[in-house]
């Protein structure tokens, strides 16, 4: 089993910036993905931001130009760096791992965006 644990999340100002870090622990694939999702009461959870062990990088329409995400070189934590932040992106932001079949979740962290 891998156990997620997410941090950095807040309120901030629109225009402002957060940074969100993820740690892995446990079974850590060699070949496995990483990733962000968020989900707003009443809506369906979505793909913010993904990078694969070897360094792809998959982004939402919604985040492109404004977020980054990043892994550190052990391969067990991932950041997620938002820049010009905007109300809508206010969510519950949670932390994925996927490998083959397998795929687990943190327990989300609240980023909260005022207009």
């Amino acid at each position: 089993q891998v156990q997620l644990v997410e941090s950095g999340g807040g309120l901030v100002e629109a225009g402002g910036s957060l940074r969100l870090s993820c740690t892995a622990s446990g079974f850590i694939s060699g070949n496995n993905v990483m990733g962000w999702y968020r989900q707003a009461p009443g809506t369906q959870r979505d793909l913010v931001a993904s990078v694969s062990s070897g360094g792809s990088t998959t982004y939402g329409e919604s985040v492109k130009g404004r977020f980054t995400i990043s892994r550190d070189n052990a391969g067990n934590r991932v950041y997620l760096q938002m820049n010009d932040l905007k109300p809508q992106d206010t969510a519950v932001y949670l932390c994925n791992y996927q490998a083959r079949l397998y795929r687990s979740w943190g327990q989300g962290t609240q980023v909260t965006v005022s207009s």
